[in-house]
C-alpha cells in the first residue's frame, strides 16, 4: 500500500487550510498520510481541527541541533556516495539561488534527517507543497535515498526568479508535479524542459463535503468581505483606495477584512487616515465557521490581489452562493466568469475595482442569487476535495498513468460525479 509523507514549511497554518483539506480527503480514501513541518506556525491557531493536526505533525526544527547534526553525520558515514551527490546538488542550488549559504546548508541537514526518518518508517512517497525550500529538501532526500517525491506548485512565489529556485532540476527529478491551475501549469512549462511536461498534472485545491451542505441566507445587506493574508500581494491597500473612491461618490461601503500579516499596521493606519474607520473593520484571523458566517452575511466577497495562484477563498465564497469580485490574473479566470459568477477587474486598477463594487451594490438580490448559483455549480464540479484527492491518490499509486498527459480529463472521468 502506498503511504505518503507530506512535507510543508509550516503545517498546520491558518493560511494553509487547503493542505489540511487535501490530507484529510486522502485519509478518507484510505491512504496513510504522515505530516512533517519544517517549523511551527508563527500565529495561534483559530481552527480547533488545526490543533488536532498539530498533534499529528513532526516539526524538524523542534528536534534540536544535536539530533539534526547526528543525522547529518550518520548519513555521511553510512551513505557516503549518495550523500556526496546530494551535497554537490545542494551546492549547485545554492550557487543558483544567490541566497544565504547557511540556509542551503540547513536544507541539506534537514534532508539528511528526513532521509533517515523515511528509511526507518513505512512511508513510500514524499510530497511537498510549494516549490521553494521544502522542494529543495524533498529533492535532496530523493538523491540521498531514492525515495520518489512529488510537488504541488501554487504560484506566485515559485515564479519569482524561478531559475534561482532551480525549478527545472526539481521537476526533472520528481515523479510528478501537481499544478493548481492551468495557468500554473503554463508557467511551469516556461521554465522546465519540454521532456518533463508530461509530468505536470492539473489538480485543483478543494473544499470538504461539509462546505457544500451549508445552509444559505438571502443576499441582502450592502456589505463586502475580504479574506486573506494582509500583505502587498493581496491588494488590501488597493481595496481601501477603492472604498475611499466610492465614498467620494457618495456610496457607503461596509467592508470587513479578515486575516493578518506583515501589512496590518499600515492598513490600520490607512483606514484612520482615510476616514474609513466607520466603514472598514479588521478582524484578524477567524475560524472557518466564523469566516463562513461573515461570507453568508455579505453581498459579495472582494479579492483585490496583485499576485496569485488560485485563491481558495474564492472557492469558499462561491460554494456559499456568494458572487465574487476578483482580479483578472493567474488562475482566477478559470474559476470566475465575468458577469456570470461575479466581476473580474484588472489588477491594480482602483477605478475598475470601485466600479465593480458599485455595480454589485446596484444589483437586485435575484441577480446576485443567480450569480451565486452559477458559482456554486462551478466549484462543485471542479473543487470538491474528495474528487481532487482521488486524482492525487491515483498518481501516488501510479505516477505514470497511460493517459493523455496534457489533460486531467481521463482521471476526472473515473471519478464519481458530485
Amino acid at each position: 500500500m502506498t503511504s505518503v509523507l507530506y512535507l510543508v514549511n509550516q503545517y498546520p497554518h491558518n493560511n494553509h487550510t487547503f493542505i489540511r483539506r487535501e490530507i484529510l480527503a486522502l485519509e478518507r480514501l484510505g491512504m496513510q498520510v504522515g505530516r512533517v513541518s519544517v517549523r511551527k506556525a508563527s500565529e495561534a491557531f483559530v481552527n480547533e481541527i488545526d490543533l488536532l493536526e498539530a498533534n499529528k505533525t513532526l516539526t524538524i526544527l523542534d528536534l534540536g541541533s544535536a539530533t539534526l547534526c547526528g543525522a547529518f553525520v550518520r548519513e555521511i558515514a553510512t551513505n557516503f556516495a549518495a550523500a556526496s551527490r546530494a551535497a554537490l546538488l545542494a551546492y549547485s542550488m545554492w550557487r543558483r539561488s544567490g541566497k544565504s549559504f547557511v540556509k542551503h546548508a540547513a536544507y541539506f541537514v534537514e534532508a539528511c534527517w528526513l532521509a533517515g526518518y523515511l528509511h526507518r518508517t513505512e512511508f513510500t512517497h514524499l510530497h511537498a507543497h510549494f516549490g521553494t525550500n521544502t522542494a529543495d529538501v524533498a529533492t535532496l532526500v530523493h538523491v540521498l535515498r531514492g525515495v520518489p517525491y512529488s510537488l504541488t506548485i501554487h504560484g506566485y512565489d515559485e515564479f519569482d526568479e524561478p531559475q534561482s529556485k532551480a525549478l527545472d532540476v526539481k521537476v526533472r527529478l520528481a515523479a510528478f508535479i501537481v499544478a493548481v491551475s492551468e495557468f500554473t501549469k503554463s508557467q511551469l512549462m516556461r521554465w522546465v524542459s519540454h521532456e518533463d511536461w508530461h509530468k505536470i498534472f492539473v489538480i485543483h485545491c478543494g473544499l470538504e463535503p461539509t462546505f457544500f451542505a451549508a445552509s444559505f441566507s438571502r443576499i441582502a445587506p450592502p456589505k463586502f468581505v475580504a479574506v486573506g493574508r494582509i500583505c502587498r500581494e493581496k491588494g488590501q491597500l488597493l481595496l481601501l483606495e477603492a472604498a475611499s473612491e466610492l465614498r467620494k461618490q457618495g456610496i457607503a461601503v461596509d467592508l470587513t477584512i479578515i486575516g493578518d500579516g506583515p501589512l496590518r499596521e499600515e492598513v490600520e493606519r490607512r483606514i484612520v487616515e482615510g476616514g474609513l474607520s466607520d466603514q472598514v473593520r479588521l478582524t484578524g484571523w477567524l475560524s472557518s465557521d466564523d469566516v463562513k458566517t461573515h461570507v453568508l452575511q455579505s453581498r459579495a466577497l472582494v479579492h483585490a490581489s496583485c499576485a496569485e495562484g488560485l485563491p481558495v477563498v474564492l472557492m469558499e465564497a462561491m460554494a456559499l452562493k456568494r458572487p465574487v469580485i476578483a482580479t483578472y490574473i493567474a488562475g482566477i479566470p478559470e474559476l470566475v466568469v465575468d458577469g456570470k459568477s461575479g466581476w473580474l477587474v484588472p489588477a491594480g486598477s482602483v477605478d475598475a475595482l470601485a466600479f465593480a463594487m458599485a455595480d454589485c451594490l446596484r444589483q437586485r438580490p435575484a441577480s446576485l442569487a443567480r450569480m451565486g448559483e452559477v458559482g456554486r455549480r462551478a466549484v462543485m464540479k471542479r473543487h470538491h476535495s474528495d474528487k481532487e484527492a482521488g486524482k492525487l491518490a491515483r498518481l501516488f499509486v501510479n505516477p505514470n498513468p497511460l493517459i493523455d498527459h496534457q489533460s486531467p480529463e481521463p482521471i476526472l472521468q473515473s471519478q464519481t460525479a458530485v
